[in-house]
């Protein structure tokens, strides 16, 4: 199987199943002296959080990140950061009905094409599993902030809805809940998936 590693310099880790007890990341090479608090990651966390609206899944989740090491009174030490979230509806007999058949969006049947497994609930295959990335990613950006460097993330495309640079307006993104970086886009954007939703039919 592919590793679960990702980086040199700063190298994260990713571990944990969708319907296990819970699921992380371990961060390598963050240097020491960069201030860092769960708040710092949480808001990132809760931009993916699931049920916050109807274009996301409906599990109940609280996605409460907790800083097992790395962290001394507010400030990273150099040593590995080990993140995690504890999984609180991981109801596999929800997944029950499926155990035949592969879940459209996800990553089923290439999984279970490649390796010649398949847990049929999610397991690495989840789109829960890019919890680990986003908590990572929150320490990265803020690295990244002492040298001058922001990152901004938003959809630019949902079907045949695409935002045109021209019309970029980065005030927007936070604004709508598919983070659209034009609200007059993500209205549309949200007409077609209701349209989806309608024809129970989804959107790559």
């Amino acid at each position: 199987m592919a590793g679960s590693t990702y980086g040199t310099a700063f190298s994260i880790t990713t571990w944990g199943e969708s319907h296990g007890p819970a699921i992380g990341a371990v961060i390598d090479g963050c240097p020491a002296g960069l201030t860092l608090s769960e708040e710092d990651i949480q808001r990132f966390l809760d931009r993916r959080k699931p049920g916050q609206n109807k274009y996301t899944t409906a599990r109940n989740e609280s996605d409460k990140i907790e800083i097992l090491s790395g962290v001394f009174e507010g400030k990273t030490t150099g040593t590995p950061i080990s993140l995690m979230v504890r999984n609180q509806d991981q109801r596999s007999r929800d997944y029950g009905r499926i155990r035949e058949c592969y879940r459209p969006g996800q990553a089923d049947y290439t999984f279970d094409a490649k390796y010649g497994f398949r847990d049929y609930r999610g397991g690495r295959s989840s789109g829960r599993e890019t919890i680990g990335r986003v908590a990572a990613g929150a320490v990265a950006s803020k690295l990244l902030l002492k040298l001058g460097i922001r990152i901004t993330a938003y959809t630019k495309a949902i079907g045949n809805i695409e935002v045109p640079e021209s019309d970029y307006d980065y005030g927007c993104i936070l604004t709508n809940p598919l983070y659209m970086p034009n609200n007059s886009y993500a209205e549309a954007a949200a007409d077609y998936l209701d349209n989806c939703i309608h024809k129970q039919d989804s959107s790559g």
